[in-house]
């Protein structure tokens, strides 16, 4: 009859990367611990295959060789999720077997070896002490209460799937492993079956790339290192190439013996129908993390369907994302959700219409809060939101779904939807500057409106696209994408829009300082939108040609224009066009020496833009008023300016405003003859314009910086508190 001392299975030789939860589970069976509850339980809850019995065997080993339990511990394994679970009949029969009681005097009913089972442990405590009992894998908090013992000298420890709150146990939640410590157990694993085997080592990236394949879930990496340690001679990278280059990476994870899948089975067996769906549609949601209300419309429900997401959460199978109300999925149980999906006609149907739920929803949503992102003139949407705060918010919680779900463009099935969607976040990813999401957004959304044979789609998305490459300074690419766009509705004989797209294209030009072609492309699109009489068009035609002479030194031309500009915008009610407009009216007026006006359009526009809350341009407004305030010479006022400019550039991540920021900075400083404060900003600013591959910006420093006296190899500095 085996005793209760030899109870336990071994611990796993290559046991890591858990040092902090053992700490806390071994706090927790402490004799001198925190929790003498009437029944002192711990529970280890997590995803199938994240190493809950790993770490409860070690902890109850740990505890025996402190001499924590010297009347020994038992283990019994409740089979929760296989398909015929242990009863708690047959697992007080294995405990009571395991602390000495023969077969012969074994009760027959559960209540009684229940009672034989508490009165053994009693007995146990008074003569030997304490007991430390180990209940792995259980599925309900039935198969648990029956073992719980009477004494309060006894600890429980069990391992669950599932979140059991009704054993008013002490929780620890086994999340999967940090990706340093994912590497470690890695390395450790091929280090114990071959003390030389340094692939891992050898191959930081490659190991790094593995840990990520395996969703740095412990019984994946130790698959993954089984699969290594079979072939000696195979580098980490041709696994790599393998599981990345697997339609499902689930069917790789399989050593013979064990497997990702069929550890997923055992969870998804378990499920009833509604949270299985529900699991699925989750699978199909855009983006890393699902907020409720896309979870509401992809279930096709009014409200949350909390009932099944409760169900999916203690099971580990969806855990809570970033912020409250949004749900996040491991990415292998992801893949197992997609994989069920695959397999039948109905249920891609069923996926297929819940994305298209989606889509049609954050396509209204979207365009209804536009109206406030952009500044539109006109009627207030009559639905949606009802502040530009609130517009922002939702789009900000939603936005990595909004993102994803755009990307859906590029499925046929999905591509008008997701078009749509793509043009309708232009607003807001310009002013949130996300310009490498829209780089992607609308590379997309062009190849799926050409695809569609939608030529007005194609040529606003290759529009979108160039201004955003623009931003990034890639500024080639954009003047290509928009002569694109512009040859597009030429075709069409679409006026209005080509007028759109041949003032975009003069902006970019002007940004490579290819003024003649920039001017020539505003004027054609002035011509085209007075054609089709459309001010708004023609208001900003005027504004970028003046900007285009200004940067050409033909000021009083520039202030011409701007001033139409100006007008024709408050003419149509467009207040943030306006400002945008003035503001650089007032660096017109400044190089003619009208430095009270060239104030006046500064203040104005910055009180405009303050109101309306845009950061950048109020920020870029701060700056050219400080270069206003250094030609009166007041210097001291003009610093504050610049360095407040450049504190908010620096903030929303426009490194382009922070070197025309720093550059004004050390021109001011330098003016007010502080030498050294000088260099230091333009140094900043030449190392922005070189990240930046800003060549003119570049010269215009070395430049200064020559000027100051200042030797190229000296170090870079940082300027602006």
């Amino acid at each position: 009859m085996p005793r209760v001392e030899d109870a336990l299975p071994p611990a796993a030789a290559e046991f890591t990367g858990r040092d902090e939860e053992l700490a806390t589970l071994l706090v927790a069976l402490a004799p001198d611990g925190a929790h003498h509850a009437a029944v002192p339980v711990t529970a280890v809850a997590g995803l199938g295959g994240v190493g809950k019995t790993a770490l409860a065997v070690r902890a109850a080993h740990t505890a025996r060789e402190r001499g924590w339990f010297p009347a020994g511990a038992l283990f019994v394994d409740c089979h929760g999720y296989d398909e015929t679970p242990a009863g708690p009949e047959q697992l007080l029969e294995a405990l009571l077997r395991a602390l000495g009681v023969a077969a012969a005097h074994m009760p027959s009913t559960l209540d009684e070896r229940a009672v034989l089972y508490r009165s053994a442990l009693a007995e146990r405590a008074r003569t030997g002490g304490r007991v430390l009992i180990v209940v792995d894998n259980a599925s309900h908090p039935g198969q648990v209460r029956p073992l719980l013992p009477g004494h309060p000298a006894h600890r429980v420890l069990v391992t669950s799937r599932d979140t059991m709150p009704q054993l008013g146990a002490h929780q620890l939640h086994l999340d999967i492993l940090r990706p340093e410590v994912a590497r470690n157990v890695l390395c450790a694993a091929l280090r114990t079956a071959a003390t030389a085997d340094s692939r891992v080592r050898d191959d930081p990236y490659a190991a790094g790339r593995l840990c990520e394949l395996c969703g740095h879930l412990p019984l994946a990496l130790q698959i993954a290192a089984a699969l290594l340690i079979s072939d000696p001679g195979k580098p980490v990278a041709e696994l790599v190439a393998e599981l990345a280059g697997s339609a499902t990476v689930l069917d790789h994870l399989d050593d013979g013996e064990r497997g990702v899948r069929a550890a997923f089975d055992l969870s998804y067996r378990r499920l009833g129908p509604e949270p299985a769906r529900l699991l699925r549609l989750l699978a199909l949601a855009p983006g890393p993390e699902t907020s409720d209300e896309a979870l509401t419309v992809l279930s096709g429900a009014d409200t949350p369907p909390r009932r099944e997401l409760n169900v999916l959460v203690r099971a580990h199978l969806v855990g809570p994302g970033s912020v409250r109300g949004c749900w996040s999925m491991h990415d292998l149980v992801r893949a197992y959700a997609l994989d069920q999906v695959s397999r039948e006609e109905p249920l891609r149907a069923e996926g297929t219409a819940a994305r298209a739920r989606l889509l049609a929803h954050y396509q209204r949503r979207t365009e209804a809060a536009d109206w406030y992102v952009q500044n539109l003139p006109g009627r207030v949407p009559s639905s949606g939101f009802g502040s530009r705060e609130e517009a922002l918010s939702w789009l900000d919680r939603e936005r990595t779904g909004l993102i994803s779900a755009a990307l859906w463009a590029a499925y046929p099935v999905h591509a008008p939807a997701g078009l749509g969607l793509a043009l309708g976040l232009f607003g807001y990813l310009n002013r949130r500057r996300y310009f490498d999401d829209a780089v992607s957004v609308y590379q997309c959304a062009a190849e799926a409106a050409l695809a569609l044979g939608d030529g007005l789609g194609a040529g606003r998305a290759l529009r979108y696209l160039g201004l955003a490459l623009r931003e990034n300074r890639r500024l080639e690419e954009a003047i290509a994408a928009h002569t694109r766009a512009c040859g597009i509705h030429g075709e069409r004989g679409d006026r209005p829009e080509e007028g759109k797209a041949w003032d975009m294209l003069g902006v970019s030009l002007t940004e490579a300082r290819r003024f003649d072609e920039a001017i020539e492309a505003h004027e054609r699109a002035r011509e085209l939108a007075q054609a089709v009489e459309d001010a708004q068009v023609e208001a900003s035609t005027w504004n970028n040609l003046g900007r285009a002479l200004f940067k050409l030194g033909r000021f009083d031309e520039s202030i011409v224009a701007l001033s139409r500009a100006c007008a024709m915008f408050r003419s149509v009610g467009d207040r943030f066009r306006e400002a945008t407009a003035r503001n650089n009216l007032g660096r017109a007026f400044r190089e003619t020496g009208r430095l009270a006006e060239a104030l006046a359009a500064h203040t104005t526009a910055r009180a405009v833009f303050e109101e309306l809350e845009d950061r950048e341009r109020l920020a870029t407004s701060w700056n050219d008023f400080g270069v206003t305030l250094s030609a009166l010479g007041l210097f001291d006022a003009a610093v504050d300016a610049h360095r407040h400019a450049l504190r908010e550039q620096r903030d929303l991540g426009h490194r382009h405003g922070q070197a025309i920021a720093a550059h004004s900075l050390g021109v001011t400083l330098g003016r007010a003859g502080h030498r050294e404060e000088a260099v230091e900003a333009h140094l900043l600013a030449l190392r922005l314009y070189r990240e930046l591959a800003d060549h003119y910006g570049e010269s215009e420093m070395l430049k200064l910086l020559a000027g100051a006296g200042h030797r190229e190899e000296e170090p870079l500095g940082e300027a602006g508190s």
